[in-house]
């Protein structure tokens, strides 16, 4: 699938003139200074997703559970000893549920559709590219949005040059490239997708399932080491608390196509705490732990607010990552930084609530050290030098 803005696939890089618009070939775009531009910004690489380079054959070493995840699990599980683009970065840092991460592993060694739910910012799409990370898997993420269309999923009809001609010829989507690929296929927020592009991938969902293209008269059959997973916040009921607006109820005849679902919730606060020291390494020593206690802390008494009904907004652990992340941009300042992570986005009438939450663990209200430290000065307050 082809962006808007992105030089063509079917240029090579060099035919066509630096200016010229994406679009409309015919039209020059006025650039002020040439040599500036081309200075700034590096230039586009002439490739495309069907270029991508991917292993060859079947899985081929053992990947140690125990070593690779932390499971008490002295087997293996068959992962590539290549890596590819499509591979993503390990995070040395990152904390795997054991429960969760038996689900997927059973995804990827014995080819189960496995959709993982649970609530914002608890890493669901993070666990599934980790686990892909350590098995060097190629692992492809389509985010559902209200724009992606059945021609985005299935593919299109577009003109490309052949011998210097213009043709019009059928150009994959992603998910006929993905199946016939050893690729891990994420499809994140499955529960925001429309219902015309949920049945498009209603038979693919099933273990060996094929894909029928109607304009191309052709029955796609799945590569032996494709893989499908899905993350969403509901369970295919639709938006129950409020909180995922967007959301649609999806048909249980296809839920019922998925083999494995299992839910991820919230760590405890000790294996939080390890995470954000990790992910926030100038707050791991005495005095930092001691302040990444108590941001757990308040984040963990939004969480029960939640449940009780008395809060429609909660901390998720990525909030308390980027509050952690946030304190040295505003000179190690616990309470602004609050304010601009997390309270800021809540609602007016529930804001005070949350600061008194703040103020449990930390001892001052940082809605009042807001209002002090933005009172204009008076002039008796002003030290002049005589």
């Amino acid at each position: 699938m082809k962006h808007k803005g992105l030089r063509p696939a079917n240029y090579p890089l060099g035919t066509r003139p630096e200016h010229t618009h994406p679009l409309h070939p015919i039209h020059p775009i006025h650039t002020p200074n040439r040599n500036t531009l081309k200075a700034s910004y590096p230039p586009v690489p002439d490739t495309t997703i069907e270029q991508t380079e991917l292993p060859d054959g079947a899985p081929d070493i053992g990947v140690s559970l125990r070593q690779a995840f932390g499971l008490d699990d002295d087997g293996t599980v068959d992962g590539f000893s290549e890596r590819t683009p499509l591979v993503p970065e390990v995070d040395e840092n990152y904390r795997f549920n054991p429960s969760v991460t038996r689900a997927i592993l059973a995804g990827f060694s014995r080819n189960r559709r496995v959709m993982v739910q649970g609530h914002h910012g608890t890493g669901k799409s993070t666990h599934i590219e980790q686990i892909a990370a350590r098995l060097n898997w190629p692992c492809l993420r389509i985010n559902f949005d209200g724009h992606i269309s059945r021609v985005d999923l299935i593919g299109r009809d577009a003109i490309v040059l052949r011998e210097g001609k213009q043709v019009t010829e059928f150009r994959e989507g992603f998910l006929p490239w993905a199946l016939q690929r050893p690729v891990a296929l994420v499809f994140d927020e499955y529960d925001a997708g429309r219902a015309d592009v949920m049945f498009v991938v209603q038979r693919v969902l099933e273990q060996e399932g094929k894909l029928t293209l109607l304009d191309q008269n052709r029955v796609l059959h799945p590569d032996a080491n494709f893989r499908l997973f899905a993350t969403a916040n509901t369970v295919g009921l639709g938006d129950t608390s409020g909180l995922y607006h967007g959301t649609q109820q999806i048909n249980q005849g296809q839920m019922d196509r998925w083999n494995i679902t299992v839910t991820l919730n919230y760590l405890d606060n000790e294996e939080e705490e390890r995470i954000i020291c990790a992910r926030v390494p100038e707050l791991d020593n005495e005095a930092g732990r001691k302040m990444v206690t108590d941001m757990v802390a308040v984040a963990t008494l939004t969480r029960e607010a939640l449940m009780r009904g008395d809060l429609s907004t909660v901390m998720s652990p990525r909030t308390v990552i980027t509050w952690a992340e946030n304190l040295s941009l505003f000179n190690d300042d616990p309470a602004e930084a609050f304010r601009l992570s997390f309270l800021n986005r809540c609602d007016e009438a529930e804001q005070r609530m949350v600061a008194e939450l703040y103020q449990r663990r930390f001892g001052k209200n940082p809605l009042l050290q807001a209002a002090v430290k933005d009172a204009p000065q008076t002039a008796g307050d002003s030290k002049t030098d005589n």
